[in-house]
């Protein structure tokens, strides 16, 4: 069964709701989902899962510098040819998810759109959005592993 690391840094639980409801999404078109916080992963094990999802709040313009690091760590390893979302939620500038997109496209990574900026808490239709993102996903994981 295809296998998707899902990765956050959530400052207030935002963006923790939103990984939540992508995993939720992901499992009921059948992918097998791993969600935690990037604190309890080790960037060795997310390169072995066929897609990566990696979200952030943003803080200051920008990336968590955490999940920033991680970020280099994983490229360092090599996560090309993998299918990936960015994500977060946001206060004031909600520029993360499109840093970590843009992070991910650069490291050779497809990233699925859009990438998901939800302002403040996510509400019900929020959380149904990142639901649909989690389903495709797992179409387009499951499209790349039948031309393999």
């Amino acid at each position: 069964m295809p296998r998707l690391a899902i990765v956050y840094l959530s400052t207030q639980g935002n963006t923790q709701m939103m990984a939540e409801a992508i995993a939720k999404g992901a499992r009921e078109r059948h992918l097998e989902v791993d969600v935690n916080n990037f604190y309890e992963w080790d960037p060795k094990d997310v390169v072995n899962y066929d897609a990566i999802a990696i979200g952030s709040s943003t803080f200051y313009y920008t990336i968590l510098e955490p999940i920033n690091k991680f970020i280099d760590e994983l490229v360092e390893l090599g996560i090309d040819e993998k299918i990936g979302v960015a994500f977060g939620s946001y206060g004031w500038s909600g520029e993360a998810p499109v840093k970590i997109a843009e992070k991910l496209r650069s490291a050779g990574v497809t990233v699925i759109d859009p990438v998901l900026r939800i302002q403040y808490k996510p509400n019900e239709k929020d959380l149904l959005e990142c639901n649909r993102l989690g389903k495709d996903l797992a179409e387009k994981v499951k499209e790349k592993m039948k031309k393999e």
